[in-house]
């Protein structure tokens, strides 16, 4: 519940004041959800399983934290993700495309780093990116 807070409270409630509502793609993923997911997701180190503890009694993803991917609608995600950097405290933010949710997370680390993904050979690859 406080890492879901924490997301909500330093990264959606800003973005939603600043730019209105968002439409929210994916947020808490437990372990029965990711399951029936085929692929494209990374439950270790994405956030979304938040601070669930795993089937073997330690955590799903070490980096505990929340993660959320949303959009804001009739906007360039780009212009969007630069604005989170410069006015959020977050963990992690992963860029697919102006016209593409984005994901971002928050938790103990507050890296603040962001990566663009982009799709190779069915692989999807990850570039630091400077916002």
């Amino acid at each position: 519940y406080n890492a879901l807070y924490d997301l909500a409270r330093n990264v959606l409630d800003p973005v939603i004041d600043y730019f209105g509502g968002i439409k929210l793609t994916y947020g808490f993923a437990s372990p029965t959800l990711t399951g029936m997911v085929d692929r494209g997701i990374a439950p270790r180190i994405d956030q979304h399983a938040g601070c669930e503890i795993g089937r073997g009694g330690t955590m799903v993803c070490s980096r505990q934290g929340a993660a959320v991917d949303f959009l804001v609608e009739y906007e360039d995600m780009l212009e969007v993700a630069k604005w989170i950097a410069d006015n959020c405290s977050f963990d992690r933010l992963y860029f697919y495309g102006k016209d593409r949710p984005i994901h971002v997370s928050f938790g103990p680390e507050i890296s603040g780093e962001a990566f663009e993904l982009t799709t190779r050979c069915g692989r999807r690859i990850p570039r630091k990116l400077k916002l």
